[in-house]
């Protein structure tokens, strides 16, 4: 199991830091314009950017329904 601080500094690839800076950006925005809805969006960028988790690649793809046996399923 990776610790935190592996999660952190490694594997840092470009939607990571689109996510980075977008969040960033944001909490900018956020502060500047005392605006909370901002900043909530900001934080949940932020967060994903760090936690390195996101629905990037299909992972949060809903999988397809199983088939009872004898059953023709279509589409």
């Amino acid at each position: 199991m990776k610790t935190i601080r592996q999660n952190l500094f490694q594997n840092w690839h470009l939607m990571r830091w689109v996510r980075l800076a977008l969040g960033a950006y944001i909490a900018y925005y956020a502060i500047g314009h005392a605006d909370i809805l901002s900043g909530l969006i900001a934080a949940f960028f932020l967060f994903q950017a760090f936690t390195n988790t996101g629905c990037a690649g299909g992972s949060c793809a809903v999988p397809p329904p199983k088939s009872r046996s004898g059953e023709n399923v279509q589409e």
